[in-house]
């Protein structure tokens, strides 16, 4: 994987709020959180929690687990820049041992 994978609050923002001229202030009204926790989101300082995701897929009538798999793709594209180094592999087994 190259280039980072879009963050689930981007996707919130450009992709239901904006379309829907939903202020941070409403939209988090309506989803039950706080301003900021929204706010922090959207603006891709904090992760998609697996809450955070079923209030969206309530809001919005998607899958929670659609909005799970983008923060996954997302965590995981993160880890990958800071993969250990001194990993050893395990020996695979021969065929016969199988």
């Amino acid at each position: 994987m190259i280039r980072k994978p879009t963050h689930p609050g981007n996707v919130f923002l450009e992709d239901v709020m904006k379309p829907l001229g939903l202020t941070i202030t409403d939209a988090a009204r309506m989803l039950g959180v706080s301003r900021k926790t929204l706010s922090e989101f959207v603006n891709e300082k904090s992760a998609l929690s697996p809450q955070m995701a079923i209030r969206i897929s309530k809001a919005t009538n998607t899958s929670a687990e659609s909005w799970l798999n983008m923060q996954q793709k997302v965590a995981l594209w993160e880890a990958s820049q800071h993969a250990p180094t001194n990993v050893i592999p395990f020996p695979q087994p021969t065929a016969l041992e199988m």
